[in-house]
C-alpha cells in the first residue's frame, strides 16, 4: 500500500530518487551508513530518549524569539528541516507552513514529528533526494554537527533554497569555544561517570546518556563549527553569510550581536583552556542566517 504523502512529496524528488513507500514513513536508501548515522539513529529511534529530547530541548522562549527574528514568518511557505528529530523546532515555533518537510534518519523521530504536522521523510542529510531550488526556507537546528561531514550537508542543504530563500542554522558547538585543553582535558574525559553518579541517574541513565554522547560527533575538545565553514560553504553558492556567535540564554539579541554569557561551569573551563570567557570566540553555538541572491 502506498503510503498517503506519497503525492505531496513526489514532485519535490529528485528524478533517479528511490523511495521505499511501502511502510509508515517513505524511507530513501542510505548509500553510506556510517557509525555517526548509526549512533543517531539508535538514539533518535527509543522513544522514551526521544520524547525526553522533545520535552526538554528547544523549547524555550529565549530559541523562540531568537528564531522568529531570524526567520520572521514561514506561513504560507514551503519549508524544509533537516534533521528535525520528534520535531522540536516547529512544536516551538508554531505558524502555518504550507509544506513542512522533517528529514531525519530516525523512524520513531520521524512518526512523533508526523503527529505534530511534519510531512517525513527518512533520507542521509549528505545526499537529500530533492530537486534543486525548490524550498523557501531549510532550516538545520541542532544537526549539522551530529553530521560526519558538516561541510558536505551544508552544500546538500543549500542546494533545496530557492532565489531570495533563507537557510538558518543554529546550536551548533563553536569550535574556539570547546577547545578545553591541560588541566580541563581529563575532566572531560571523565565528565560521564561523574555526571551519571552527581545525578543519580534520575535526568537520564547513563545508558542514554552515553547513547547520546555518542550522536555528537563534532561536539568534542578541538571540534565544532566555525564561522569560516559558513562562508567559505555559502558565498560560493550566491548566499549572503551572517553568522551569530551567542550562548543559550538570549532570544532576538543574538541578531543585534549580543552573546550574552554562558554558564559558570564553562566559563571556568574556558578560562583554564587559555579561552576569554567574554570573548565571542567563547560563545557556545554559532546561528547562520544565508539568503540566497535573487
Amino acid at each position: 500500500m502506498r503510503n498517503f504523502v506519497a503525492p505531496v512529496l513526489e514532485k519535490y524528488l529528485a528524478e533517479d530518487t528511490y523511495v521505499d513507500w511501502q511502510g509508515d514513513i517513505p524511507t530513501c536508501r542510505i548509500a553510506n551508513f556510517t557509525p555517526g548515522i548509526e549512533a543517531n539513529q539508535y538514539y533518535f529511534d527509543r522513544p522514551q530518549w526521544a520524547r525526553g529530547y522533545f520535552e526538554a530541548c528547544h523549547r524555550d522562549e529565549a530559541f523562540k524569539r531568537c528564531w522568529h527574528s531570524a526567520m520572521r514568518s514561514w506561513d504560507d511557505k514551503i519549508v524544509v528541516d533537516i534533521g528535525c528529530g520528534p520535531g522540536n523546532l516547529y512544536a516551538t515555533l508554531g505558524g502555518s507552513p504550507k509544506l513542512l518537510i522533517g528529514v531525519d534518519i530516525s523512524r520513531t523521530s520521524l512518526l512523533m514529528a508526523q503527529k505534530i504536522g511534519y510531512t517525513p521523510i527518512l533520507a542521509d542529510a549528505h545526499d537529500l533526494p530533492f530537486i534543486d531550488g525548490f524550498a523557501d526556507i531549510v532550516t538545520l537546528n541542532a544537526t549539522v554537527h551530529h553530521c560526519d561531514n558538516m561541510t558536505k550537508v551544508l552544500a546538500e542543504a543549500a542546494r533545496l533554497v530557492r532565489p531570495g530563500g533563507l537557510l538558518i542554522t543554529d546550536h551548533d558547538p563553536q569550535q574556539t569555544a570547546w577547545n578545553w585543553k591541560g588541566l580541563v582535558l581529563p575532566l572531560y574525559k571523565i565528565r560521564v561517570p561523574i555526571y551519571w553518579l552527581l545525578n543519580g541517574g534520575k535526568f537520564m541513565s547513563k545508558e542514554e546518556h552515553d547513547a547520546m554522547i555518542n550522536t555528537e560527533i563534532h561536539h568534542k575538545p578541538g571540534a565544532g563549527v566555525t564561522e569560516k565553514m559558513y562562508y567559505q560553504t555559502l558565498e560560493p553558492l550566491g548566499f549572503t553569510v551572517k553568522v551569530y556567535p551567542h550562548n543559550h540564554t538570549l532570544g532576538a539579541e543574538v541578531l543585534q550581536g549580543n552573546y550574552g554569557r554562558s554558564a559558570l561551569k564553562y566559563r571556568f573551563s574556558q578560562w583554564l583552556s587559555g579561552i576569554n570567557p567574554n570573548s565571542p570566540e567563547a560563545a557556545l553555538s554559532l546561528m547562520c542566517v544565508a539568503r540566497r541572491g535573487e
